[in-house]
């Protein structure tokens, strides 16, 4: 397991326990906002006793009384119609009823008065604005608390369940590694002595079928290679004969096709020299040839042509074979349509990462039990014609 794969599963598990402890935080929230509500009917009530008690102190005698005023309330004296006596409300009270009230974000306290006692008045209001950004801020903390402790819980457990799935995949790769460079030294004895056997031989339908086998076998490491080190190596990009050089895969593959008694037609044209690293572009000549012939009919034939269309180089292999049914998931690694075809269903992997590098079109077009046709279009190149 990659070790960025226990942050992205941590917070994958932190996002739905905190999506869980959202309920009853939920529900802590609107109790918070009732609490708050409550203790600001408090502080109007202590706001309203203040202003009674200065118009119960207030002398008669006195030349004028002086209304108190406060920074963040609002008050005024209504008769009994609610119609203004004195006031410092700014707003249009919506709901004549004695008790507190929210209007919004609006809160106010109406105390009925005794009669004929505070200059006519029936009616005190005072008013506020009301905020739960102390809430929100409170319930956010809380929050954002219960994720960060979650995530780092869930990294410690996911690390350390992982650590022993991570040591074995560790042992799998090496072993993979090791087995794949294993695999190349005897497949090299076995090319050497077959050409060697050829030479000095007759023609020999046997030793035939074990020069294809053994193909197969070396384009089967060449795609385990390249998956292993694509990462680690860096590239180098130089101008190719693609001509030249689809032909030679062609006549590299033709001892496989023979096998399935399968018939490669060629239609190679002088192409513009195309500029990318040799390998790539041998991983996805021989992918193409090589799945061609795997999953065309016996007795059948491929078609293979490279030709120039609107400046650009375009190279298409057309099979007579099984066809594909889903198209959109051929390029998922080690996904097979068919099973009993063999292979790792890793080729078109590789060829979809180097085409999507090297900015290559293409173009798929399949038909179930009729055949399918790769159409690669380069992009343009500054190289002149060959």
């Amino acid at each position: 397991m990659k070790d960025n794969s226990y942050a992205k599963y941590a917070l994958i598990y932190t996002l739905l326990v905190a999506a869980i402890l959202l309920t009853p935080l939920f529900f802590y929230l609107i109790y918070m906002k009732n609490i708050h509500s409550i203790q600001n009917e408090l502080l109007l009530k202590e706001k309203s006793f203040l202003v009674i008690k200065s118009m119960q102190e207030y002398n008669q005698e006195e030349e004028y009384f002086e209304y108190p005023r406060f920074k963040t309330f609002e008050s005024g004296l209504y008769d009994e119609g609610f119609k203004e006596i004195f006031s410092l409300i700014d707003y249009k009270i919506k709901y004549f009823k004695s008790g507190y009230h929210l209007d919004g974000n609006d809160a106010y306290l109406i105390i009925k008065l005794p009669a004929n006692r505070y200059f006519g008045a029936k009616y005190l209001i005072i008013k506020n604005k009301l905020s739960f950004a102390v809430v929100y801020e409170k319930v956010l903390f809380i929050l954002f608390a219960i994720v960060i402790f979650v995530f780092i819980l869930s990294a410690f457990f996911l690390r350390s369940f992982s650590k022993p799935f991570k040591q074995m995949n560790k042992a799998l790769d090496n072993f993979i590694k090791d087995s794949i460079h294993e695999i190349n030294t005897p497949l090299s004895i076995i090319n050497v002595n077959i050409d060697l056997y050829h030479r000095k031989n007759p023609p020999n339908k046997y030793m035939n079928r074990i020069k294809a086998a053994t193909k197969v076998l070396s384009n089967i490491y060449n795609d385990m290679d390249y998956l292993i080190k694509h990462k680690k190596l860096s590239y180098e990009k130089e101008d190719i004969n693609i001509a030249m050089f689809v032909q030679e895969r062609i006549d590299y593959f033709n001892d496989v096709a023979n096998m399935k008694e399968i018939t490669i037609h060629s239609n190679i044209q002088d192409c513009k020299k195309i500029f990318m690293n040799n390998k790539q572009l041998q991983c996805i000549v021989d992918n193409n040839i090589s799945n061609a012939i795997k999953y065309s009919h016996e007795n059948s034939a491929i078609d293979i042509s490279l030709y120039m269309k609107d400046n650009k180089c375009h190279l298409s292999f057309e099979d007579k074979g099984v066809g594909i049914e889903k198209v959109d998931k051929i390029f998922t690694r080690y996904y097979r349509e068919n099973m009993h075809k063999g292979g790792f269903g890793i080729g078109l992997n590789i060829v979809k990462s180097i085409i999507d590098q090297e900015k290559i079109e293409l173009k798929i077009d399949s038909i179930p039990k009729k055949g399918t046709t790769f159409l690669y279009i380069f992009p343009q190149t500054s190289a002149n014609t060959i």
